[in-house]
């Protein structure tokens, strides 16, 4: 498996992964069902302190994720997770989720954590496998605060 940066012709392959409303909305922010046509080649907002990633086998896209750089709180988020829902249950969402540890490392920020819906136990699993660990439950109301929704927030503690 090999990491490369998300080039725009895969906009459309990536949308359709997402299987519901919950997965558009985690995508895009809109709960809609099926992908929404019109948002096909913008549901990535350009900002320079987001950089998306492919996960390939061979030369087949199996899995999309997003490393957010935030210079400000000396951190990077992974977001926007999502794999090949044919494939998912075959560990590529752990593979996944190590290959973005790499550009997230090499941004040199001090820490990388994530957020994850709690009432998702496989993505929970899948970070967990991955090295993640849950930040502190008082931390964990503080990010939540002004968030939608009461967020599960994982840091890399390493393997």
């Amino acid at each position: 498996m090999e990491l490369r940066g998300f080039t725009s012709g895969y906009d459309g392959l990536v949308a359709s992964w997402a299987v519901d409303a919950k997965e558009v909305g985690l995508l895009s922010g809109r709960m809609e069902y099926p992908f929404p046509a019109e948002l096909t080649a913008s549901w990535r907002k350009a900002d320079p302190d987001i950089e998306s990633y492919l996960l390939f086998d061979g030369e087949r896209p199996v899995g999309y994720g997003e490393v957010w750089l935030d210079e400000e709180e000396d951190e990077v988020e992974l977001a926007r997770i999502i794999v090949d829902p044919q494939l998912r249950g075959r560990g590529i969402g752990v593979e996944l989720v190590r290959a973005l540890l790499g550009p997230a490392g090499k941004a040199g920020f001090s820490e990388v954590f994530l957020r994850v819906r709690p009432e998702n136990a496989i993505a929970i699993a899948t970070y967990q496998r991955s090295g993640f660990v849950d930040v502190p439950a008082g931390l964990m109301d503080e990010w939540n605060a002004d968030q939608p929704v009461a967020y599960r927030w994982m840091r890399y503690a390493g393997d």
